[in-house]
């Protein structure tokens, strides 16, 4: 018996030779739609439209074309029951052994800038995934192809039964994680049309706040990793990390490599001067902006000249010779920037284990949110990515902050925020001079800062201590006082906030009260 195949695409990418194959090697019969089965008749392969073989034609501008009994009973009856042949037989249905489909691109249609809500809808395939989820079902008896990637595959196992009914099984599984994820993307879109609109008879959704009411997370995924944090951990990267950065150079990323790039992208953004960050485990370790990038490396390194070791370098500048040489000499795992010149890219293209990233224009919509597990969810909430308004900010002390004090207090209270909590951040002149991170106790990451700048050889005299939540106690604004600091920027809140200015007016420190807590778990 001649075996027939449904195909209807969306993405015709490599489509003609497999279907040419079908045909002419393997002696398939071809049902097709609309612009597929033009393109297949253009290419000389012999096609039945649809609307031929139901004797239905296609209607209501294409939203009904394959959903019709000859299809899905051909899809759907299992070739070992007797009653269900019987049926197909007796209302000429025809059974289908291969289904090729890939769906209408809804997510990259509500991807692009100001798409309307009707295109949208209208990019909501219907008959396409009604038509993968019959023959994903019956996938004993019918192949169902959702991915172009799928079709040598599917050609060098067509004869081979046990091969094939085991590849029809991974073809199913592909087909439910398709649809899933294709199912999620649209309630995402619905849902964030809601929380745009300001009728008052919108009812009361959480998907109002910018949260989801219900949270999809179907993701492809994108590379299976050598371990996770410690070699004894299994890892995989999902979704569409790959899609941000390109890697010019080096080893594999590896799982801690990734979280390391994501954290340093994210504090990289918060700069528009030429900047240059140096991050170890997630922490800024080193931070300067000057319009000389090399200067600002300098001033970077400085901070801390051990911690770089094994860390990450991230520039939101060009990367030039000049830079490339001065950076060359230290151990890093990844150094990030927008470009790298052909001269850096040969100075740094003698380290070959070096990876070299750069970050694409934008980001996805979704990086505006952040998910982490929990044992029996996840906890899903906005990145912190604004910090209050500076025209928000409290003089609460009797002393007024100078030009210089208020340019460190700006500088440093954008790097504290993605410093792990208890942070605590000296800076000088948009260079940081001390960093305090993760501790039990404000004091405690006070201490550490100063020691650090001690190690360092800095000088505190004239710096602002950036606190990312408030002092409890007077104690750890005195303790900055005597390391030198002469400002402090800090949320405010506590009880004792009359204590802590008190003490700073004694000393005759100024402070600012901003108004808004950075915790970074």
């Amino acid at each position: 018996m001649q075996r027939l195949a449904l195909i209807s695409v969306s993405d015709k990418s490599g489509l003609v030779p497999f279907a040419k194959q079908l045909v002419e090697v393997h002696g398939y019969k071809l049902l097709s739609t609309g612009g597929t089965a033009k393109l297949l008749e253009s290419n000389g392969i012999p096609t039945t439209e649809v609307s031929e073989y139901t004797g239905f034609p296609e209607m209501m501008e294409g939203r009904v074309k394959t959903l019709h009994p000859k299809i899905h009973g051909g899809l759907l009856a299992r070739r070992d029951k007797e009653a269900h042949l019987e049926s197909a037989k007796s209302h000429a249905i025809e059974l289908i052994d291969l289904v090729v489909v890939n769906l209408y691109p809804f997510e990259a249609t509500v991807a692009k800038p100001d798409v309307s809500y009707e295109l949208a809808i209208e990019n909501i395939d219907i008959g396409g995934p009604s038509m993968l989820r019959s023959a994903a079902k019956n996938h004993a008896s019918v192949s169902v192809i959702v991915e172009e990637v799928d079709y040598d595959r599917y050609l060098e196992v067509i004869d081979h039964e046990a091969q094939l009914l085991d590849f029809r099984k991974r073809l199913a599984l592909k087909v439910f994680q398709r649809t899933s994820a294709y199912d999620g993307a649209i309630a995402q879109y619905l849902e964030g049309q809601l929380a745009e609109s300001k009728s008052d008879e919108v009812p009361d959704l959480n998907a109002i706040s910018g949260i989801p009411g219900t949270l999809d997370l179907s993701m492809k995924q994108a590379k299976v990793l050598r371990y996770g944090e410690n070699p004894h951990q299994k890892a995989a990267l999902y979704g569409d990390f790959f899609n941000c950065f390109d890697q010019l150079q080096g080893k594999e990323l590896s799982f801690n490599n990734i979280i390391d790039i994501t954290a340093a992208t994210y504090l990289i953004g918060e700069f528009q001067k030429p900047t240059v960050a140096i991050l170890k485990h997630t922490n800024p370790c080193g931070i300067s902006s000057d319009e000389d990038l090399v200067k600002a490396w300098e001033k970077a390194f400085a901070t801390d000249q051990q911690a770089p070791f094994g860390g990450i370098i991230v520039v939101n500048q060009t990367i030039d010779e000049a830079f490339a040489q001065a950076v060359s000499n230290i151990f890093c795992e990844v150094i990030i920037a927008p470009l790298f010149t052909d001269e850096a890219l040969k100075i740094f293209g003698k380290k070959k284990n070096l990876r070299l990233m750069t970050i694409k224009a934008t980001l996805p919509a979704d990086s505006l949110m952040e998910v982490r597990s929990v044992i029996g969810g996840v906890l899903m909430q906005d990145r912190d990515m604004a910090t209050s308004k500076i025209s928000d900010w409290e003089v609460v002390s009797k002393r007024q902050p100078s030009d210089q004090e208020m340019r460190s207090m700006i500088f440093g209270w954008k790097v504290v925020k993605h410093v792990k909590s208890n942070a605590i951040v000296y800076a000088g002149d948009e260079t940081t001079i001390g960093v305090g991170a993760g501790q039990m106790s404000r004091v405690d990451s006070s201490k550490i800062a100063v020691w650090k700048a001690g190690e360092a050889g800095l000088d505190l005299k004239g710096s602002a201590v950036c606190s990312d939540a408030f002092f409890p106690f007077a104690d750890g604004l005195i303790a900055a006082a005597e390391a030198g600091a002469t400002a402090v920027i800090q949320p405010g809140g506590s009880v004792r906030d009359a204590e802590v200015i008190e003490a700073a007016d004694a000393r005759g420190m100024t402070m600012i009260f901003t108004g808004r807590r950075h915790f970074k778990h």
